[in-house]
């Protein structure tokens, strides 16, 4: 994959992060952030940097686990 959309990649997800944190709404900023960490992931993974794809594999878990629970406690 080309350098520049490996980088490119990465600005995507940094967008997503970034736009999560605008969100009032805990669901859309948990899903937007968990967008964001899988493309994070999956830009670490093409850079060979465990330190950005590992960080962003917890985070991942944790938006899925929260979106769950809270879920589960709507019901």
């Amino acid at each position: 994959m080309s350098d520049s959309i490996v980088e490119y990649i990465g600005y995507v997800a940094m967008a997503f992060i970034g736009v999560s944190f605008l969100m009032k709404d805990i669901r859309k900023l948990r899903l937007l952030n968990l967008i964001g960490a899988g493309l994070f992931i999956f830009y670490g993974i093409l850079l060979k940097q465990p330190p950005i794809y590992l960080l962003n594999s917890f985070i991942l878990l944790v938006n899925i686990y929260y979106l769950f629970q809270k879920k589960e406690i709507e019901k």
